[in-house]
């Protein structure tokens, strides 16, 4: 295949994935029913989803300078916010979701090196999973012991149970000294981990790590619970913990444009155990995403302030 014709289909395929998983979900969760539940959207639940989404975001550029600040990389509130909202356009246009990241630690590699402001991101991605990560297997955990709480179903249970063990093992592989693969990989990799403790986990910054970490993760909850009561699906809180992570989950598989598709499947098979139609939670979904794409317009103002010269440039 020519290089070109593969550099485009590369750019392009996203995209095309994104398109047709939509127009399947569309199809089998009746599309049309989801497009009425839009048009009587409640415009209170939306501003509520906006509000949270918005405080997800400030959390987030508060997170990340506090982050980078470990590692040496000096961010006033203004510029973290500023780059954040940036970061967050570019990933809602562009395939893989992580493009706007690595601009982000470009444009900060100024102070300590691409490595370590690479870094930084990496880790205050990493710290928001985990902490949403965190809240789903403490949800799921109480609901398996308080009878009622949720109505698993068998085909979803016993892997959704793997995953938290497999996830909890790899954690606590990752952090026993005495696992250290031999060499040069093994330093590398000791030195990795050592640095996301101190980023993450180092007694002046663990617990506003921990606040700011939760509290975006609940955030993106609430705002997916306030999409759903818009278009009329009113979420528990004990559900919420449940089954909105799982939503979230999906976009995380890197084959889409910011989760477009995988979420919406997602949505439309998940709500449904909350007691939603399928159409209602496409719906939901929809409207999650066009909230946080209009959350993130204000990146187009980063934009023009970061192509603004600089006082006393030539």
């Amino acid at each position: 295949m020519d290089r070109a014709l593969f550099k485009t289909t590369v750019k392009v395929l996203p995209a095309v994935i994104a398109l047709a998983l939509l127009v399947l979900v569309w199809r089998v969760a009746d599309g049309e029913n989801a497009i009425r539940h839009l048009a009587g959207a409640d415009p209170r639940w939306l501003a509520a989803a906006l509000l949270a989404l918005t405080a997800q975001t400030v959390l987030s550029a508060f997170r990340w300078q506090l982050t980078a600040g470990q590692l040496g990389i000096v961010l006033d509130r203004g510029t973290a916010l500023r780059e954040y909202y940036l970061a967050q356009m570019v990933n809602q246009a562009l395939p893989g979701g992580v493009l706007g990241d690595a601009g982000r630690a470009m444009r900060s590699r100024a102070q300590a090196g691409l490595v370590s402001s690479g870094q930084a991101v990496l880790f205050e991605r990493l710290a928001g999973q985990i902490a949403l990560l965190a809240i789903f297997g403490v949800a799921v955990v109480g609901s398996l012991i308080v009878p009622g709480v949720f109505a698993w179903p068998g085909w979803l249970l016993t892997p959704v149970v793997i995953g938290l063990v497999g996830s909890v093992i790899a954690l606590v592989l990752l952090g026993l000294p005495g696992l250290r693969l031999p060499g040069r990989v093994g330093r590398a990799l000791a030195s990795f981990w050592a640095t996301g403790l101190h980023a993450l986990a180092a007694r002046e910054v663990r617990g506003r790590q921990v606040l700011l970490s939760v509290g975006t993760a609940l955030c993106n909850i609430v705002g997916f619970a306030c999409c759903a009561a818009a278009i009329g699906v009113t979420l528990p809180p004990a559900t919420a913990v449940i089954v909105v992570p799982m939503i979230l989950f999906a976009m995380l598989i890197p084959v889409s444009v910011s989760g477009w598709g995988l979420r919406e499947g997602a949505a439309a098979a998940l709500l449904p155990l909350a007691g939603a139609s399928a159409a209602e939670g496409l719906a939901a979904s929809v409207a999650f995403g066009v909230a946080f794409l209009v959350c993130a317009l204000p990146g187009i103002l980063a934009v023009r302030v970061a192509a603004r010269p600089r006082s006393g440039s030539s």
